[in-house]
């Protein structure tokens, strides 16, 4: 965060008739939330890096636009537009992240410092709606939508493993066919089934339309992510919302859209391997539990432990074929998608693992002596990760290249098909620290 902040405030010091940095809120923790504004237009640009800790690529990414759009008047003075930067929504928890940040960049690595807090603290969503809002994060972005009334807002995620695509509020007719240039470009494989798209339509290969919310329990949010969130609320100005995901370990099946040999024997594997992963957590985490003390800290990592063995013997039974809810049955499955599943399962567990390995570390001693039998499950994942699904790092350099690209050709086509009265739902009412950008 440090490095990031201080590359923006160089930035807008060097071009101070152009650029300006200002503070728009603070972190539970105190840390200031940066926006980084770039050009003079009435048309608002809102563009949310770092909403996921652990998905730190969009803070390069706001650095490279930043660049771009000073350096090109298109971007700017030609389009009557103003490029509002918030450098991360997040910086708490992107600093818990700090520990495979600074590299090398291995999955072991990661998924033992890995950091993503409980889904009611991540700071898009809104589960008692705007008026609701309890965290300082959240209602900071909601000030800056509603001040703004931006006609176009991104907000930047990250594939840890899988590839890449875009979830749209409304229709951008012509991304998919930018996408697929850029990603073939850059190497980047496009995600075809992302396992949490898995029910949404489809706007064209590797974008998807994200649903109207609708009131559901916490699980359900978790699954299905149709629910109201920073992505919806500016809706009422006529924003178009694009959610653009980058990998950070890429996987070529996840662009194979060839029908499988054998759906229903994968399916079953997938959902048998995360209830006995699932299994296993469990007995880890009641060994250890009487153990990890009271602390503030402790709450904080045990949140999303909690949060994800919750919500996988739900997704384990609408995956498996013998237990699917007959009323929500399974759309037609690609390869793509049964690839997407077999990874969202094995990420689960994989993450699990990680977070209660940082859990009995930070306790200081292991009197359950758990710690190598977490190892060893974190070992194993991610060799059947390189060796089963052959994931390879992305250089950062690309990953950035890429989410700027498409972030500029959703740009170009919002202001294109721009109607300010009009969302295309019917129904709806009137989301050193960061060491990746050196690369």
């Amino acid at each position: 965060m440090d490095e990031l902040t201080a590359r923006a405030a160089a930035l807008a010091a060097r071009r101070p008739r152009d650029a300006a940095l200002r503070r728009v809120g603070v972190s539970r923790e105190g840390t200031p939330l940066w926006l980084l504004t770039v050009g003079r237009g009435s048309r608002q640009v809102l563009v949310v890096a770092g909403p996921h800790a652990n998905e730190p690529v969009g803070g390069a990414t706001v650095l490279r636009l930043a660049e771009r759009a000073l350096a090109d008047p298109r971007l700017t003075e030609g389009a009557d537009a103003t490029w509002n930067l918030l450098l991360c929504l997040d910086p708490d928890g992107l600093r818990r992240n700090e520990g495979w940040l600074t590299g090398p960049y291995s999955l072991g690595r990661y998924f033992r410092h890995f950091f993503r807090p409980g889904f009611l603290e991540q700071p898009e969503w809104l589960p008692d709606g705007a008026p609701g809002a309890a965290l300082p994060e959240t209602r900071a972005l909601l000030r800056l939508q509603d001040e703004l009334k931006p006609f176009f807002q991104c907000s930047l995620h990250g594939v840890d493993i899988g590839g890449g695509f875009v979830e749209l509020t409304r229709d951008l007719p012509g991304l998919d066919r930018r996408i697929a240039h850029a990603a073939a470009r850059l190497g980047i494989p496009r995600e075809l089934g992302p396992y949490d798209t898995l029910y949404w339509p489809g706007l064209g290969p590797a974008v998807y339309r994200i649903p109207p919310p609708h009131p559901g329990d916490l699980a359900a949010a978790i699954t299905e992510a149709a629910v109201e969130s920073t992505w919806h609320h500016p809706h009422r100005y006529g924003t178009v919302t694009a959610v653009v995901e980058a990998p950070m370990w890429g996987v070529a099946a996840v662009e194979d859209g060839s029908p499988p040999a054998d759906r229903d024997a994968v399916l079953r594997a997938v959902s048998g391997d995360l209830r006995h992963d699932v299994q296993v957590l469990e007995r880890i985490l009641s060994r250890a539990r009487p153990h990890l003390g009271g602390t503030a800290e402790t709450a904080r990592l045990l949140a999303p432990v909690d949060d994800h063995l919750l919500v996988c013997p739900g997704l384990a039974d609408a995956w498996d074929p013998d237990t699917t809810d007959p009323r929500r049955p399974l759309p037609t499955l690609s390869t793509a998608h049964l690839t997407a599943l077999r990874i969202a399962g094995r990420r689960i567990a994989a993450r699990t693992a990680g977070l209660l390995h940082q859990l009995v570390a930070g306790a200081g001693r292991d009197p359950a002596g758990v710690l190598p039998e977490l190892d060893g499950l974190i070992d194993r994942w991610c060799a059947a990760y390189q060796d089963d699904c052959q994931a390879r790092w992305i250089p950062v350099a690309r990953q950035v290249e890429y989410q700027a690209r498409v972030v500029l050709a959703a740009f170009e086509l919002a202001g294109r098909h721009r109607d300010p009265t009009r969302s295309g739902e019917p129904d709806w009412g009137t989301q050193a620290a960061v060491p990746m950008h050196r690369e």
